[in-house]
């Protein structure tokens, strides 16, 4: 049975999600002892504090679609070598035997630029499979073991370059997931601490309320900090 698919908490970017977690992380060291009537103490604030510091080490998209991309190019120069042995191979065959005939069709090595991965190493494997079959009567046009053994060699680092692309592909959603996971356990923890802020300071003192208050999305977030910017600066004029 497929994994359901985890969806994210917030709607704003993880680099977002961590700094407004350090920012609530220093207004609770400050309002420590109002937190403590929570039972929400310093190792609680060190706990928070150490999973936005694994949140924050987890290697993003970026570096994994990076990872994933230089795996593909290796695997695209892999596919490149070994259809170019394949088609030395199938001038070597032409020669012998025209292109129309059976002898010629049943290498099957027509289309190579068309062929899936999979279909391009199966297709290695056949040419060397039927042209070592009637090696004897390809040999005055140049096909030995040594062209034989290119192709092989050739189709075995496209195999290797293949599964070594999966299975980046496969680490990449992996950590994915991680991130995914990891972000709503710190958005969980973080959505706690700004509850119990915000009670503490609901009706004494707005400005240390407003601290506390998490918004929906981070244009809310920075149109809020504008407003704030700008009313401080008012005051300060005044």
């Amino acid at each position: 049975m497929k994994k359901q698919a985890i969806n994210r908490k917030h709607n704003y970017p993880d680099a977002d999600l961590h700094q407004q977690v350090m920012e609530r992380l220093r207004y609770a060291h400050r309002d420590l002892a109002q937190f403590e009537q929570y039972s929400y103490g310093m190792d609680k604030l060190v706990k928070l504090k150490t999973i936005a510091d694994r949140f924050r080490d987890l290697p993003d998209d970026d570096e994994l679609v990076g990872d994933q991309m230089l795996l593909s190019e290796k695997k695209y120069k892999a596919s490149d070598d070994l259809q170019a042995a394949i088609r030395s191979l199938m001038t070597r065959v032409a020669l012998k035997f025209n292109n129309r005939t059976g002898r010629y069709r049943k290498f099957g090595a027509g289309k190579l630029g068309d062929m899936t991965d999979a279909q391009l190493i199966f297709c290695a494997r056949r040419v060397v499979r039927v042209a070592r079959q009637q090696i004897d009567f390809l040999e005055d046009v140049g096909v030995n073991e040594r062209i034989l053994g290119r192709i092989s060699d050739a189709c075995q680092a496209f195999e290797n370059a293949v599964n070594l692309q999966q299975d980046k592909v496969a680490d990449r959603d992996i950590g994915v997931e991680r991130r995914v996971e990891l972000g709503n356990e710190l958005y969980d923890e973080l959505v706690v601490l700004c509850n119990i802020g915000k009670d503490i300071w609901d009706n004494k003192d707005k400005a240390k309320y407003e601290n506390y208050c998490l918004y929906e999305s981070n244009n809310d977030q920075k149109v809020a900090r504008k407003a704030k910017l700008a009313a401080e600066g008012a005051q300060a004029i005044v």
